[in-house]
């Protein structure tokens, strides 16, 4: 442990399992006091419980959830260093046969929650003199891919929401960026993995776009969001950042 974080105030959602409780992790040994968000509680409580952090639930699609969780996780912590959006949804099809409730709920969670968390940190992230905003969009919202219109696009919304806001809140201090992970091995991806035709169909698609040739781990992305959320990263704000094994290029 290198306290890299010690006395930071964090927010996670997202958080119960997968990319989001890595990145958890990875914050509480670094020294930071971490409230996770999810909407699943019994996962999330064991997740909690486990890496030493504090649990509460949180729908992201509704404003007063968002409105609440945040003023009890600051209420909990005594402040707030950096908020952390990581939870997200993934709906698959195409256009043509695609729902409207999928696509809203796709908005929903993976847009317009970001907004919410935004909305109701800033005022706390301005009373720290300083703070850290790190929204989690993808590569799908940099280039998309046959049935991903609606996570690309939700994805796409993020990254230019958080590059309008990084500029918005330049003035108080408060940074804003993007991490855009690649293929990452988590179940969070079965709906694509699924829609390409399955496990050994993904593996040969990722070895032919992937320079390294392989999925990411989870833990592989959480030093990303160590580094934007410790005062390391002070110069940096305004950027969406590749994850991917160089499958951006």
């Amino acid at each position: 442990m290198t306290n890299r974080l010690a006395g930071k105030k964090i927010i996670i959602t997202g958080a119960a399992s997968n990319i989001g409780k890595e990145i958890a992790r990875h914050f509480v040994v670094e020294g930071a006091a971490v409230v996770i968000g999810d909407l699943n509680s019994e996962v999330g409580e064991a997740t909690a419980k486990e890496i030493g952090a504090t649990f509460l639930t949180v729908d992201v699609s509704r404003e007063e959830s968002v409105s609440g969780f945040i003023e009890a996780a600051v209420a909990k912590m005594g402040g707030l260093d950096v908020l952390v959006q990581n939870a997200g949804v993934q709906r698959v099809g195409k256009v043509s046969n695609f729902s409207q409730s999928d696509w809203d709920l796709t908005f929903a969670v993976n847009a317009r929650a970001h907004f919410f968390g935004a909305k109701h940190a800033i005022p706390h992230l301005k009373q720290s003199g300083k703070g850290s905003i790190i929204n989690t969009s993808s590569l799908a919202g940099k280039r998309g891919g046959p049935g991903t219109t609606a996570y690309s696009a939700s994805k796409g919304a993020v990254i230019a929401f958080s590059t309008a806001l990084a500029l918005e809140l330049a003035d108080d201090n408060i940074r804003v960026n993007t991490v855009c992970p690649g293929w990452v091995d988590t179940d969070f991806n079965n709906p694509a993995i699924n829609l390409m035709g399955g496990k050994s169909s993904q593996s040969e698609a990722v070895k032919q776009v992937v320079p390294l040739q392989r999925q990411a781990q989870c833990s592989e992305m959480a030093p990303l969001y160590v580094y934007l959320a410790s005062d390391e990263s002070s110069y940096v704000t305004a950027q969406a950042i590749n994850v991917d094994g160089g499958a951006y290029n």
